[in-house]
């Protein structure tokens, strides 16, 4: 969203590992990180382990300029996926960097932030419904009616892509799809799914 050009950034580089927490839901930051290599994923972690996920960042880029720029706490947790190498720059100089940006840039600026916030409030909004249900949902769209009379569903994408158009992680995926199969909801295996009660799904799916 903000061109790192723009601002002086420290030259001091940190680098964390894989699976280190680099911003905590909800908690006031006193930097804006500008992430200089790696990924970095979004979502909501549970029990120490990222359950919900909402998107991946690769470096360069800035993982908090929405919250900084509104001076808002973070929404989402955000997670190294790899190693990174972050440039924390502190929040007074950032906000200080944006109050010096042309009016119109600062507008832009300021409506580009508040609808990123309001896309992942509407995000978390979703975790109201549970997984299972949104799982249930999606294999029923993706349903194809066989000219034996059952319900298939072939996955097309690999299930990580589909666990994030469900704003779930890969792990709360699978574990909702062997729910499914003990529960004899779905049968099959590999990318090929049927789908023997189609009713009991859709009730799972609360509809």
């Amino acid at each position: 969203m903000l061109p790192s050009a723009s601002f002086n950034l420290p030259a001091e580089c940190d680098f964390l590992a894989a699976g280190a927490l680099l911003r905590g839901r909800m908690v006031s930051a006193k930097t804006a990180t500008h992430l200089e290599s790696g990924r970095v994923v979004f979502g909501v972690c549970e029990d120490g382990q990222m359950r919900h996920q909402f998107g991946v960042v690769e470096g360069p880029t800035w993982l908090d300029a929405s919250a900084a720029v509104l001076g808002l706490p973070s929404l989402v947790d955000m997670v190294a996926e790899t190693e990174v190498r972050l440039r924390r720059m502190p929040l007074d100089e950032f906000r200080s960097a944006c109050a010096a940006l042309p009016p119109p840039v600062r507008t832009l600026l300021h409506d580009m932030a508040l609808s990123q916030r309001q896309q992942t409030e509407l995000a978390l909004s979703r975790l109201a419904q549970d997984a299972g249900a949104r799982c249930a949902q999606w294999l029923l769209r993706h349903a194809e009616h066989e000219k034996d009379g059952t319900w298939r569903v072939t996955l097309h994408q690999r299930k990580r892509l589909i666990a994030a158009q469900l704003g779930i992680a890969p792990e709360t995926f699978s574990r909702v799809l062997r729910n499914l199969r003990e529960l004899g909801l779905i049968a099959g295996s590999g990318s090929v799914l049927d789908l023997p009660q189609p009713a009991a799904l859709r009730a799972v799916a609360g509809g």
